[in-house]
């Protein structure tokens, strides 16, 4: 449940048999031609690829909804039908909607996609001068060079505070920019947070009061939602701690509304994506602007495409299969911890598809809105290429002399490895992340591939313009009854040796293998559910010499965040600081803080009656139920707070957030947390 510096970093998908595991069921079979057997039979599938609860879609044609359905469960206890009417949170498509509404903002003269963003936000400063060459454009095509997402109290339960927003300038203010300004565009969620604030400031007006009168209300869209709206918070689908908890989570409520907090339901946001063909809630420069290969302005693999293309807004502009047939689809997908999404959009035939879930992941969600968009062209007799793109002939040949220089460790925000290319023209990857994973072995072939004993999978080492060295990854992953899932990209770079001093890579080694807990955290964070969730392993990773994770260590208290790698592997990067206070060592990175778990006291119970106050520094009050394992605690909650207590595996066993709790039996070994504003004081009362 505790925090560990190897495991920092989101999962993703890699191509290496590393990579994606499928649970494939039986029954897979090919969809009917039919258009709404089709859709059905889609999101059916990527339901059950998801483990989703509930999935709904719509597809939006020449100005009108024309198919609409779902599939699942709107709750796994009450008995009600799942409905079109439902709500789901659309995750980062909700950047689509700062996308459209600073392009409005540009049409109307107030203001410059390429000024910079300082012009809007005089407050906005960084610790690195580069920041002032931030343009607004660069925030809409991830080109910032922010290190990615500081995301402190941005994934809330039930609580629609929006400090993650208002307090973004404040934490940029210490942060450094991993790259130069439009050296290349990766995942960045925290440039549209930044575009949110841009919107108020031209405007003068709040995000939503701007989004509402400017794009929901003339497009007609009256179910599309903010958590600080007012509506029926029933209608929202419910999710669940796991597959097989059945007590519903409280409202997902996301606190940077403009890049991943609003709820829609999938017509109103196929409607939206079909008001970006040219209905006139744009100019036709604004959405032909958004369409544009944004990707290609900065460093980016040659040749195939794989899952992102980047425009202005759009995660791809550029999506197989449709481009073998010509046709431009723009792809935008969005996550939260409780809800998943996509849309697509076909400008030049004036359509576009909405797949929202409970549950389930977005990858599949796609790929269902694509199978839908093929029916749907089909239905007007436009055929769509769907032919897998065969890797160019070649055989094994002799590698150049040079190449075996090229070995060494490999990292990116996601994972490292050590990459080892023989003279005989083998190359040998070896996760260190995840060292249980079986070495995997590629041979040199005569296009100056490396191919797998399979053929699935092509690798190639790239130097790049700016001198460094690129594991590059081509697949193309069929998944029955959904397509094929392409990948083209840099999966990681070359780390460059680092030898700090022997004093700094003890402090960071000891730093490793400690758990760690979030201080700054609000009490309705979705953190402390996650942190009940992470996936722990009985074999700790290995590290790269002279690093944690991919951050490259430069003394005992400071480790700075390396890799830049275009794309989604270079994403959410932070530097890492360490302090000790009081003989308990702290873990400081760009927006969150962490202390040792091997800090935390006991819990008191005073003889029967105890309490615990938050301290004018605002930070989550931990303990260890010690003695008072086994006995039954009663909480009297201030406002605004909270509790949450684990049992020693780190399982949840209560929470006032979540259930409603105001008492909970301590488990043996456990942890307990108090949080909430500074000042707020728990009253406990303990008994057998």
């Amino acid at each position: 449940m505790k925090h560990r510096l190897q495991k920092r970093g989101g999962a993703a998908l890699l191509a290496l048999a590393l990579c994606l595991s499928l649970v494939i069921p039986a029954w897979a079979a090919e969809p009917s031609a039919d258009l709404s057997t089709e859709a059905q039979t889609a999101v059916t599938y990527a339901a059950q690829y998801g483990a989703a609860d509930s999935i709904q879609y719509a597809l939006w044609q020449d100005g009108a909804v024309t198919l609409t359905g779902h599939a699942g469960a709107y709750s796994r206890t009450e008995n009600r039908a799942l409905t079109d009417d439902d709500l789901y949170g659309i995750g980062s498509v909700s950047k689509m909607y700062t996308t459209a509404a600073v392009m409005r903002l540009a049409e109307q003269g107030k203001l410059s996609l390429d000024a910079p963003v300082t012009r809007y936000l005089p407050k906005f400063t960084m610790a690195d001068e580069r920041y002032k060459q931030i343009t607004v454009r660069m925030l809409l095509n991830h080109s910032s060079g922010l290190m990615g997402t500081s995301s402190s109290d941005a994934f809330l339960f039930d609580d629609p505070d929006q400090s993650a927003t208002e307090d973004l300038l404040t934490r940029l203010s210490t942060q450094r920019l991993k790259a130069d300004p439009g050296a290349y565009s990766v995942y960045c969620n925290d440039g549209f947070t930044l575009a949110e604030l841009v919107v108020e400031a031209v405007s003068g007006k709040d995000f939503m009061d701007y989004v509402r009168a400017n794009l929901l209300t003339p497009a007609g869209l009256d179910n599309t939602y903010a958590p600080q709206d007012s509506f029926d918070t029933a209608r929202l689908a419910k999710t669940y701690a796991d597959t097989t908890d059945t007590r519903a989570l409280p409202q997902d409520t996301i606190g940077i509304v403009g890049t991943g907090g609003l709820y829609a339901t999938a017509s109103d946001m196929a409607a939206f994506g079909g008001a970006l063909t040219g209905t006139g809630l744009l100019a036709a420069r604004s959405t032909s602007a958004m369409a544009g290969p944004e990707y290609d302005k900065g460093l980016w693999p040659d040749g195939s495409l794989g899952a992102v293309s980047y425009g202005l807004g759009w995660d791809s502009v550029e999506s197989y299969p449709f481009s073998q047939s010509n046709i431009q689809v723009l792809v935008k997908g969005g996550d939260t911890l409780r809800y998943h999404a996509a849309m697509m959009v076909v400008p030049a035939y004036h359509m576009a598809v909405a797949v929202l879930s409970s549950g389930g992941v977005s990858t599949y969600n796609e790929m269902a809105a694509a199978r839908i968009l093929i029916a749907a062209l089909a239905a007007k007799g436009v055929t769509v290429d769907e032919s897998v793109p065969a890797f160019p002939d070649a055989a094994p040949a002799a590698m150049p002399s040079d190449l075996p220089a090229a070995s060494g460790y490999y990292g990116s925000s996601v994972q490292q490895m050590k990459l080892a290319v023989a003279a005989d023209g083998t190359m040998t990857i070896h996760s260190l992340t995840y060292p249980q994973a079986p070495e995997q072995t590629f041979t040199y072939c005569s296009d100056g591939s490396f191919r797998d004993a399979s053929g699935a999978a092509l690798l190639k080492l790239v130097q790049e313009t700016n001198g460094q060295t690129y594991l590059y990854e081509q697949a193309y992953t069929p998944i029955p009854g959904l397509g094929v899932l392409p990948t083209a990209d840099y999966a990681a770079v070359k780390l460059p040796d680092n030898q700090p001093d022997a004093q700094a890579q003890a402090a960071w080694d000891a730093a490793a293998v400690m758990d760690f807990v979030p201080m700054n955290e609000r009490y309705s964070s979705q953190v402390y559910l996650a942190l009940s969730q992470a996936q722990t392993s009985s074999q700790t990773s290995e590290t790269v010499p002279g690093y944690i994770s991919a951050d490259r260590i430069i003394s005992a208290t400071q480790a700075l965040y390396t890799p830049q790698i275009p794309g989604l592997y270079g994403r959410d990067g932070s530097d890492l600081t360490l302090t000790e206070k009081n003989g308990v060592m702290w873990l400081q990175t760009d927006s969150d803080l962490y202390m040792a778990s091997s800090g935390l006291i006991d819990l008191f119970t005073g003889g029967g009656w105890s309490y615990t106050t938050v301290q004018t520094d605002g930070y989550a009050r931990w303990y260890k139920t010690g003695a008072a394992a086994g006995q039954t605690m009663t909480v009297q909650l201030p406002a605004d707070a909270g509790f949450w207590v684990y049992d020693a595996d780190g399982k949840l066993t209560a929470s006032s957030v979540l259930w409603g709790d105001t008492k909970a039996v301590l488990p043996a070994g456990g942890l307990v947390v108090f949080a909430g504003d500074a000042g707020a004081r728990f009253h406990l009362r303990f008994t057998a």
